[in-house]
């Protein structure tokens, strides 16, 4: 499950001034709106005065009028490249671009920051927001997961600069999480071929649903080993319920090594999980299967 997303938000540091010529306009205005009307704000968005439209931008900014603030300082980008306000002003960008939750959009800029001013004053939350924009964005665990993948590189890159952060805890949190959805985008893929059975329409692996479940859930077990306890109980016994409805279904020539495989996979599920609550289930599919190769060796004896 996702926190909520204001676990993770910090205060913009340090706090953007605003110049005289600004704070002398807004103070008549304490109390209410920063810039009330749509007329003053169309009459900045077409002043060729870019020092006064960025303070208004800034001054937008702090009332929590973000899209606005981050539509003037979208016009403003080119203007105030390489100039004093260049670097403030493309993170106050990206910065507004997170409080309106353009989220793709924020992550960007955050970028562009972090590049553009590898040792700038705001670089090290810009790292941080450009991993926190794409933690935002990653999508439910049914679909395909590589927006999540650069979330976790994003935010595992910046611990590995900044490992000693005051937002270590929450960055290892957010990627702890963003690795369960790939391990729950795993475990969804391998119980969907399994509740599919005989269906042929959508076999993938030798013909068969069940081998397709076997498949994906043993590769979830090796590429994520952090998966949760929980997780890997619940892929492992999915894994012995697929070998064992495989084998049933199985050829005669391959039907008794299937069923063998199952009481190997049974023992192993039963030494990773001795107190299982799916004990009762294993053990049932482990006494059929135990019985059947029983009755094979014995008739094997008997031919011999």
């Amino acid at each position: 499950m996702m926190m909520n997303k204001r676990c993770f938000f910090v205060p913009l540091q340090p706090v953007m001034r605003i110049s005289t010529r600004i704070y002398h306009i807004l103070l008549p205005l304490l109390g209410g709106l920063l810039f009330t009307g749509c007329g003053e704000y169309n009459r900045l968005q077409k002043t060729s005065d870019y020092e006064y439209k960025y303070e208004a931008a800034k001054a937008y900014f702090i009332e929590g009028r973000y899209t606005r603030a981050s539509q003037l300082l979208g016009d403003l980008l080119a203007s105030l490249k390489g100039t004093a306000y260049g670097e403030e002003s493309l993170y106050l960008l990206a910065m507004s671009n997170f409080n309106a939750k353009d989220y793709e959009s924020a992550s960007t800029y955050f970028r562009k920051y972090y590049q553009s001013y590898p040792k700038g004053l705001y670089v090290e939350h810009a790292r941080y927001y450009s991993g926190l924009s794409l933690y935002y964005e990653t999508p439910d665990p049914r679909l395909d997961q590589g927006s999540t993948m650069e979330a976790i590189n994003e935010l595992q890159n910046f611990l590995d600069l900044y490992p000693y952060t005051s937002l270590k805890d929450q960055t290892q949190e957010m990627i702890y999480q963003l690795q369960d959805k790939l391990v729950e985008k795993e475990y969804l893929s391998a119980k969907l071929y399994y509740d599919l059975g005989t269906y042929v329409g959508n076999s993938t692996f030798g013909g068969s649903n069940y081998e397709a479940c076997v498949v994906t859930a043993e590769n979830a077990l090796k590429d994520f080993p952090f998966a949760t306890a929980t997780r890997r109980e619940e892929l492992s016994i999915l894994m012995l319920k697929a070998k064992y409805e495989l084998a049933r279904q199985s050829v005669e020539e391959k039907r008794i090594i299937r069923y063998r495989d199952v009481v190997d996979e049974y023992y192993a599920f039963l030494n990773d999980y001795p107190e299982s609550k799916y004990l009762k289930e294993a053990q049932k599919i482990f006494s059929d299967a135990e019985n059947i190769v029983k009755k094979k060796n014995i008739n094997l004896e008997e031919e011999e």
